[in-house]
């Protein structure tokens, strides 16, 4: 009762004391100021800015692309530090970085996008920056970004100059018609050379060389010329508030409390809270609780107009209802959809398995809503003998695998059992019976127990790509030999500069799928750098092969492999597992085969008792009696003996072969 009354006299006293009254002290759960009776019921506590005074001509929409390292984050955090988006301290390093993954590997993972107000010769621009990854593995994410611009800055290294996914990054803004602004960053270095790069860029790119523009993002160096340039060079966006509401989901990720939140870019009309909203793809009707843009952070406004790019929260609850590429529009105005993404195309495989079948609930939930935040990855459901329930997963490439599985550690706290990579196969069916089974005469093969025999295939094809290799010219042979071991061919070799050559090779993606870049790194001493992109399928001679266990298959670990590489692969498993199954009173036999041909093996020799202990001195044949009593006993354990093969044996055989 004394808290009621004393919390009514602090309400009295904030909206406007008594002048006899004796000044009160606010509680310290209550805001200061005079618009504190505003602000206590406001869910977010910010105010809602007013986008209406950005017309679509003051609009700019880009990107930053770049060679993974060559100073994309750097540059995005001096471009928030100019407009005055955030404080500027030293503190600010990978600001658009929020994963914690990405801060620990100094990378850029996911796609980032922050609103900037700029003035310039006295107009307001709004520019919607997205700063977007490097590394090959996640060049889904840079062609996701680029449909929601008209133009990227081309960052590139003024130590090490153009390298093979700045090539791949600039084809794919080239291909998507929007206007390009070369930026050479790190002129601070000591061992930089930008008239070197420039040159570079004139003869890869026909870029004219007073069109780059010299930066340091570390030191701020002529950072304010970028802006610029996006002002001057880039278009803005072609499209009309008039027309009827079309929007863009071109990201989007979870919230516990508020359920989905999408990032959209309005390619026409204009949208507010309290709108009903349908999306294209699911056809399902939703009511607007909250627009706004990021600054990075989120920043609630009255109203998104065309051109504009922000975020949107309409109360889906499901991960499944925010589909990457769908387009929204108002109910009752239909509108032609946008195109959307091209979806996906997983180049490596994994079977992933909670470590406990009892998380297999909990495991199901958190893949859902990391895959919804990375739409990029495939989810299959798939059982193991050995590991139990789980899933068969596709990625772009062995470090997105990586990410992944360290997302899901980080962010959920799940612990999961990953099986080596494999990558799809296909097979041409000459079986009348197979055919009609499968529906088709070529199937897919993700899984390598699933791989058909010999007899009813008229040909196995394999998954090829062709890669980007840009080196020092040094290092060439090494380079070549190496390529020549991975049964790639050489498609073009090109030099950029007196020092530097680009080499394109067509290769079969299983040979570059575990450890090529780690090798390529090696041989020339970190400098080489590598891009891929897919080229389709190529015939090959394709084989399974078995592991046994005393003649019997173990179905989790067949592989597929090339005919040549078979002998090579089969010894090493069957070194492998001979290392990580324990021994038994029997003796194992552990064979690599193909078909029925032996063509590897390890034996784990059997624990035995000295039998001949008690033997001392006597006849030999005594000894022999005993032995070969002891010899017959195994033989008959081997026969109604079964293998067991632990959990933690099949984690060390299947899991990536880093010391291979």
């Amino acid at each position: 009762m004394v808290l009621a009354g004393r919390t009514a006299m602090w309400w009295a006293r904030l909206r406007g004391p008594c002048p006899a009254a004796a000044p009160l002290s606010l509680p310290p759960w209550l805001p200061a100021g005079p618009v504190a009776s505003e602000r206590l019921y406001s869910s977010r506590g910010k105010e809602k800015l007013d986008m209406s005074t950005y017309p679509v001509e003051s609009i700019r929409n880009f990107s930053i692309i770049a060679h993974v390292d060559h100073g994309k984050s750097t540059l995005a955090d001096r471009l928030l530090e100019i407009t005055g988006t955030i404080a500027k301290t030293d503190r600010n390093k990978q600001v658009l970085d929020k994963l914690q993954v990405e801060r620990e590997r100094g990378i850029t993972v996911k796609a980032q996008s922050a609103s900037l107000f700029y003035n310039h010769e006295g107009v307001n621009y709004l520019l919607n920056l997205i700063d977007t990854p490097g590394h090959v593995d996640f060049s889904y994410e840079v062609s996701r970004s680029l449909s929601a611009c008209q133009g990227v800055i081309l960052v590139v290294d003024a130590n090490e100059g153009i390298q093979a996914q700045t090539v791949a990054n600039f084809y794919l803004a080239f291909e998507a018609q929007l206007a390009i602004i070369p930026v050479i960053n790190k002129i601070d270095l000591k061992n930089a050379d930008p008239e070197r790069v420039e040159k570079q860029i004139e003869k890869l790119f026909d870029i004219p060389i007073d069109e780059c523009v010299r930066i340091s993002a570390k030191q701020g160096t002529n950072v304010e010329k970028v802006l610029e340039k996006v002002i001057e060079k880039i278009p803005p966006p072609q499209c009309n508030t008039a027309d009827p509401l079309k929007a863009l989901v071109f990201d989007s990720t979870f919230d516990h409390y508020r359920g989905v939140i999408a990032n959209i870019a309005l390619f026409g009309g204009e949208i507010q809270k309290g709108h009903k909203i349908v999306s294209a793809h699911t056809n399902k009707r939703y009511e607007v609780n909250e627009v706004g843009i990021l600054t990075p952070n989120e920043q609630p406004t009255h109203k998104l107009y065309a051109g504009q790019v922000g975020y949107l929260i309409a109360g889906m609850k499901e991960v499944t209802e925010a589909q990457i590429g769908d387009t929204l529009f108002l109910y009752k105005q239909p509108v032609e959809p946008l195109p959307g993404f091209q979806s996906a195309k997983p180049m490596v495989f994994a079977g992933m398995y909670p470590v406990d079948q009892t998380e297999y609930n909990n495991l199901k939930s958190a893949l859902e809503r990391l895959t919804l935040n990375d739409s990029s990855v495939t989810v299959h459901r798939d059982s193991s003998l050995a590991l139990g329930a789980g899933w068969r997963l596709g990625f772009l490439g062995l470090l997105h695998m990586e990410v992944f599985n360290q997302r899901l550690e980080q962010e959920y706290n799940m612990s999961v059992i990953l099986t080596a990579p494999t990558v799809p196969y296909k097979a041409i069916l000459s079986s009348a019976k197979l055919i009609k089974e499968c529906g088709k005469a070529e199937i897919t093969i993700i899984n390598p127990a699933q791989f058909p025999d010999k007899l009813s295939v008229s040909e196995y094809l394999e998954p090829t790509v062709l890669g980007t290799i840009v080196t020092p010219h040094e290092y060439i042979g090494k380079i070549i030999a190496l390529c020549q071991d991975r049964r790639a061919i050489q498609k073009d070799m090109l030099y950029i500069d007196e020092q530097r050559v680009m080499l394109k090779y067509l290769f079969p993606l299983n040979e570059i799928v575990v450890d090529f870049y780690d090798a390529l790194k090696s041989l020339s001493s970190g400098y080489a750098s590598f891009d891929y992109e897919d080229a389709g399928y190529q015939t090959a001679d394709l084989i399974k092969m078995d592991i046994l266990l005393n003649g019997n298959p173990v179905e989790e670990l067949a592989t597929v492999v090339h005919k040549d590489k078979a002998y090579a692969t089969g010894k090493f498993l069957c070194e492998r597992l001979k290392d990580a199954i324990p021994r038994q009173l029997f003796e194992i036999a552990i064979q690599a085969a193909i078909g029925k041909k032996i063509i590897a093996r390890e034996t784990l020799k059997a624990y035995r008792k000295n039998v001949v202990a008690k033997c001392y001195g006597g006849d030999i044949t005594r000894r022999m009696k005993l032995l070969k009593r002891q010899a017959e006993g195994k033989k008959l354990m081997r026969k109604i003996g079964n293998v067991e093969v632990p959990r933690d044996a099949f984690i060390r055989v299947l899991k990536r072969q880093t010391d291979k």
